[in-house]
């Protein structure tokens, strides 16, 4: 396992993307080493840069079962016979609770157990924002298809039908009538296990539909103090889907507004008692004002960092980690430009025959990275969810706007032709 002594970050699971599994990168940049705990390390071998974090000398991976507290801590009591455990991370939502624990049991740096359970369940964190007074969207834990028919009814149609402890917008959909309605219930309801093996509560979330746009707010809180790092907006795909497909920061909203988006994400914080680390808090603007859609407690997915990094000339990655291992995050603003993604997704499924436009892509103006992580005869799925992005375009400018319009435009030339199976 290393030689004794050696200091070490112990990261569980990795959410399932390039920029997800950085973490051992990173983690070396602060002079430590990582032991990677998993169940599964072939649910990350597709996952574009794989080798490149895995096949490092500083990275070991051990097995275990990490849908467990218990079994967590058990790895780290093991792993600091023979090494120094700086600290236990993860930013797999599916993980936050469990690492949250095994990192309070062992006397390690993370957030309050009870804030990480809370922003995990969807429900709890709805009942939690009621009884604070957050304003959020009406919403019912509905156990059978008849009940969740019932409250749409009263709450009016569309509603929204969702999964209680999925991330990346898993099995989250609109229903338009009490048909959709009982059948998205219903495929909720059948699946009895996560996306990561673990129970599922029974029942579905059903909740209040609200038109209106949405954006992200990245907060960092310190010593108990909340600090709003900025709003990202965010674009969604059409319904009756929820999936992300494209991101600027900072928002191109009038300050009055991000002002009040950024005050109903840090009153969610508040509600759950989120008491460290970072957070990336869903919210959206309606026409009765903000309300507040889910709570993420851990830094932002996919390259919403990077935006950050960017747009403020910070690391955030690397002062999220540093407050797991001990250290004080540096959150000093030292750049004021804009920067924004196009994500790569598909309407349809099937086989990708051709791809064109790349290269174009890539030495467009203010285009700093082109990822694609398929290539021809590979099989794509159409997008229902974030885990049917298959890449990026992302620019940087002086402006967010004008960040916005180069990636939209590198993004044009790119063309895929898709075959139906």
């Amino acid at each position: 396992m290393g030689r004794r002594g050696t200091e070490t970050l112990v990261v569980v699971e990795a959410q399932l993307t390039p920029e997800g599994i950085l973490w051992p990168v990173v983690a070396a940049e602060l002079g430590l080493s990582t032991v990677f705990l998993t169940n599964d390390l072939q649910r990350y071998a597709k996952v574009h840069r794989f080798a490149e974090v895995f096949d490092r000398d500083d990275v070991s991976v051990m097995a275990s079962d990490t849908n467990s507290a218990a079994s967590i801590v058990d790895a780290l009591r093991n792993i600091s016979e023979t090494r120094e455990v700086r600290g236990v991370f993860t930013q797999c939502d599916y993980n936050l609770p469990l690492v949250a624990e095994a990192a309070r049991e062992f006397g390690l740096p993370g957030l309050d157990p009870k804030a990480a359970a809370l922003a995990r369940n969807k429900l709890r964190t709805r009942e939690a924002c009621r009884a604070a007074g957050v304003p959020a969207p009406d919403f019912r834990h509905a156990l059978s298809a008849d009940e969740a028919v019932a409250f749409a009814e009263k709450v009016g149609f569309p509603c929204v039908v969702k999964p209680m402890t999925e991330s990346a917008s898993t099995d989250v959909a609109l229903g338009r009538d009490a048909g959709q309605v009982a059948r998205l219930f219903a495929g909720i309801a059948a699946r009895r296990e996560d996306r990561r093996g673990q129970p599922r509560p029974p029942g579905a979330l059903i909740e209040e539909y609200c038109a209106g746009y949405e954006v992200s707010v990245e907060t960092f809180t310190v010593d108990g103090q909340v600090s709003v790092l900025g709003v990202v907006d965010k674009s969604v795909s059409p319904h009756p889907y929820f999936a992300e497909t494209a991101q600027v920061f900072p928002s191109l909203l009038p300050d009055r507004v991000t002002a009040e988006l950024s005050d109903t994400a840090v009153a969610g914080l508040h509600a759950i008692g989120h008491d460290f680390g970072a957070a990336h808090t869903e919210v959206r603007m309606t026409a009765r004002g903000p309300r507040l859609i889910e709570i993420n407690a851990r830094l932002a997915g996919e390259d919403i960092p990077e935006l950050m990094d960017a747009a403020l000339g910070l690391a955030t990655r690397r002062q999220a980690l540093a407050m797991h291992v001990g250290l004080r995050p540096d959150l000093t603003v030292t750049e004021r430009r804009g920067a924004a993604t196009r994500k790569i997704n598909f309407p349809i499924s099937g086989t990708l025959r051709r791809i064109d436009g790349l290269e174009a892509a890539r030495d467009a103006p203010g285009v700093v990275e082109v990822l694609l992580s398929v290539g021809e005869g590979d099989r794509v799925e159409a997008l229902v969810s974030n885990h049917e992005t298959y890449g990026q375009v992302r620019a940087v400018a002086s402006t967010a706007g004008e960040a916005q319009r180069l990636a939209e435009a590198a993004f044009n030339q790119i063309s895929f032709l898709v075959d139906r199976p």
